[in-house]
């Protein structure tokens, strides 16, 4: 296909190719893409440039924010107000920027992602380090061109006095190709700039040096090596992995807390809790009915670790986010790794350094490269406004001189100016002047010809000389330039440094392979009647050997993993939960379940250990009860949860583990025992599976009868009644059972 235009035809693939070219080429120079010698995108350079002609560089008072984007989209920048609100808020953002440029009054967003408040509602104006950017444009140190309408002439570059892009770093998407460049510290970066437009053949190495690496809003700690570092600044790419800061608060009786105090670059608290509530409470994948092992196993692992987390972040607090220990006797250097293999606390920061360089291209470069031409660039800039300093002071010393021909003779001048018909022509042949000098007699004051004002003359003309000689040794000698810019920049710097936010501490990443979820080491534990646990390492463990407390004895013995979890049930049927691991061991009689756990006033009757996915039956004295898995009574709080609906006077049955697997559940009996005597086994696929409740009937009894005992019937003796004896009392679920002998 092809297409008509300018009636000649194109091809309509060349066509679009040119047009898609036009369009990208656009979007990269003129919207997603910093400048290398301002740091500053358009439509940032733009607002600055607008609040600065509105007088908001000075201004002790703050405008509203919509009076600022309507004068941007008025005469510079012709999109939407969205995107040039948006651009003014990111500039006035101490989380986004490392150093704001707008002083922002009202809601300008949090660092959670929230927006600022409409245009309409916030105020603004510039903060003193604009100036930086924005001091010396009126001096001719940069182009100006054309409005989009061509009614008015913008800069095309601010003649930034520091390397704003790499103090504030960037972050943009472009048509085939993307930004991201981060900050840095101002007094490293200055004093690395001042040393390069001394000495312009500074090596990569020594330029490096005095720039270790970035230097972000948030802080946090930089844990990739130097040499990490020093390749992603060579070549301009790279990754560098970042790491949360944090302290640890005690408090009496051994209590602690972890307090999360930086976040690294793009992280949250607010994605930091929804990452731990994810993991902690995990939704169903799609097309599951269940969660899968590796959500249970990590579920448990987070419960294991984390009672309570809460965001403190404020005012007060740019960032603090309090995490509280399962357990005090946990190690809080082993509940940071956790996190930090699991979170986004510890994550990596991309560097991509592509910018638009000072020749209008678009490379990616590296720091050296960087500087190099932004160096370059201020030598530019700075030998541009001296000339122009130059030349506006010889043409004031020039008007001078004009008048201090005249200063002595002005009853002459008068006389000429009062018979001439052609008093310029006149006073220029009169007194040798030249016609600039002839203008500017004919529009002064008589009083500015008094003594007095001859000697303020002369004054004025002896300094302007001085001024005029300094500035043409500028720009006839190099080394004079290089060393004025650089006590200028040294200046800048110590003007507005301020110390580094972010540590540089080479360390080891922390991968969620480093840190596992829970060791599946085998471990056995025990419970006491009165809620005494301990857990002891090994399966080969000899219970009838325990030591308890006077009164005390074994209520439940388990052989778990440490990655497996406990549960205690007390005589009302609520659940409490507790990881193994948590659970100590060591001699003695152990810890009383009250120190891990928030036990209500009705004692414990009975106890279940084991995976989260493993099959148990639990029931009341009454005779109903119902088939679980043990992931339903585990849980977050320390106060545990309802979980088996039992009516006054009823006891618990010691919960029963049955056959995990689906085909051994399917043909797996039941024996149930009364208290007095009756027996009857049901199959174990009549029993209903529940998370929680009464359950079903699994016996009918007698009055002043009581469900007392419960087995799964294998090969063996079952309360002492051979299996082929017991198989005569198999019945349906409900029924009544018979009393057998045990001969």
């Amino acid at each position: 296909m092809s297409e008509l235009t300018n009636n000649v035809l194109t091809d309509l693939g060349e066509f679009a190719e040119e047009a898609y070219l036009a369009y990208a080429m656009s979007t990269v120079t003129a919207r997603a893409i910093p400048s290398l010698a301002d740091g500053q995108k358009p439509v940032q350079r733009r607002i600055l440039f607008a609040m600065r002609e509105m007088g908001l560089l000075k201004s002790p008072k703050h405008v509203k924010s919509a009076r600022v984007v309507g004068d941007v989209l008025g005469k510079w920048h012709p999109h939407g107000d969205s995107s040039v609100y948006d651009a003014m808020v990111r500039m006035a953002q101490n989380f986004t920027l490392r150093y704001p440029v707008v002083d922002g009054q009202g809601n300008f967003g949090s660092l959670d992602g929230d927006s600022a408040a409409a245009m309409r509602y916030t105020e603004a104006r510039l903060l003193p380090i604009s100036d930086l950017l924005l001091s010396e444009i009126d001096e001719d140190t940069v182009d100006f061109q054309r409005n989009y309408d061509g009614t008015l002439e913008e800069p095309a570059l601010l003649p930034a006095r520091l390397p704003f892009l790499l103090l504030n770093g960037a972050s943009g998407i472009a048509v085939g190709m993307a930004t991201e460049i981060p900050s840095h510290n101002l007094r490293e970066v200055g004093e690395t700039a001042a040393r390069l437009v001394l000495n312009p053949n500074l090596s990569d190495e020594d330029i490096l040096s005095g720039i270790p690496g970035p230097d972000f809003p948030g802080g946090g700690q930089i844990i990739s090596s130097p040499e990490v570092i020093r390749q992603a600044y060579l070549t301009g790419r790279g990754s560098l992995r970042v790491r949360a800061s944090w302290t640890v608060e005690t408090f009496a009786k051994k209590e602690w807390q972890l307090v999360i105090t930086e976040l690294p670059p793009g992280v949250s608290t607010a994605s930091v809790l929804t990452e731990i509530e994810s993991k902690s409470n995990p939704a169903l994948k799609p097309g599951k009915k269940t969660l899968t092992p590796e959500q249970i196993t990590l579920k448990n692992a987070f419960l294991s670790q984390i009672d309570q987390v809460r965001d403190e972040s404020g005012k007060a607090y740019a960032v603090r986010l309090i995490i509280t220990p399962k357990s005090k006797n946990q190690d809080p250097e082993e509940l940071a790794r956790f996190l930090l293999a699991r979170t986004s606390l510890e994550t990596n920061a991309s560097l991509n350094l592509t910018l638009i360089d000072t020749a209008g291209k678009s490379p990616c470069l590296g720091v050296p490269a960087i500087l190099r031409q932004w160096a370059e660039f201020r030598i530019q800039t700075v030998r541009r406004r001296t000339a122009f300093r130059l030349a506006k002071a010889e043409a004031r010393i020039h008007i001078l001189e004009g008048r201090m021909k005249i200063l002595l003779d002005i009853d002459s001048v008068i006389r000429v100016i009062r018979e001439s018909d052609d008093p310029k022509k006149d006073l220029m042949e009169a007194f040798s002047l030249s016609e600039i000098q002839a203008e500017d007699i004919l529009e002064i004051r008589l009083r500015q010809l008094a003594r007095l004002a001859g000697l303020e003359i002369e004054k004025e003309l002896n300094k302007l000389q001085k001024e005029a000689s300094k500035l043409r040794a500028l720009l006839d000698k190099e080394s004079l330039l290089r060393k004025t810019v650089a006590q200028e920049i040294q200046a800048d710097t110590e003007a507005y440094a301020d110390p580094r936010r972010t540590r540089l501490e080479a360390d080891e990443r922390i991968s969620e392979s480093a840190v596992p979820v829970v060791s599946d080491a085998p471990v056995t534990l025990t419970v006491s009647r009165k809620g005494w646990l301990k857990s002891r390492t090994g399966h080969s463990q000899d219970t009838g050997n325990l030591a308890f407390k006077d009164g005390d004895a074994l209520l439940a013995s388990f052989a778990v993993k440490q990655n497996d979890a406990l549960v205690l049930l007390d005589s009302a049927g609520r659940a409490y939960s507790l990881p193994a691991a948590l659970i100590p061991g060591g001699k003695g009689e152990g810890v009383p379940a009250s120190s891990q756990l928030d036990i209500q006033k009705n004692p414990i009757q009975a106890a279940l250990a084991g995976a989260p996915d493993s099959f148990w039956l639990v029931a009341g004295s009454g005779g109903y009860g119902f088939l679980t898995q043990l992931d339903n009574l585990t849980g977050r709080n320390k106060i545990g949860k309802a979980f088996l609906s039992v009516t006054e006077g009823e006891t618990l049955l010691p919960p029963l583990r049955v056959p995990l697997s689906p085909e051994d559940r399917a043909t797996a009996q039941v024996v149930l025992v009364s208290e007095k005597g009756k027996v009857l086994v049901i199959p174990l696929s009549e029993v209903k599976e529940l998370p929680k409740g009464k359950g079903v009937k699994l016996i009918s009894l007698d009055e002043n009868d009581r469900l007392l005992d419960w087995e799964v019937l294998g090969e063996s003796a079952a309360f002492g009644y051979p299996p082929e004896k017991l198989r005569t009392c198999l019945g349906s679920r409900g029924g009544k059972g018979k009393k057998l002998r045990k001969a």
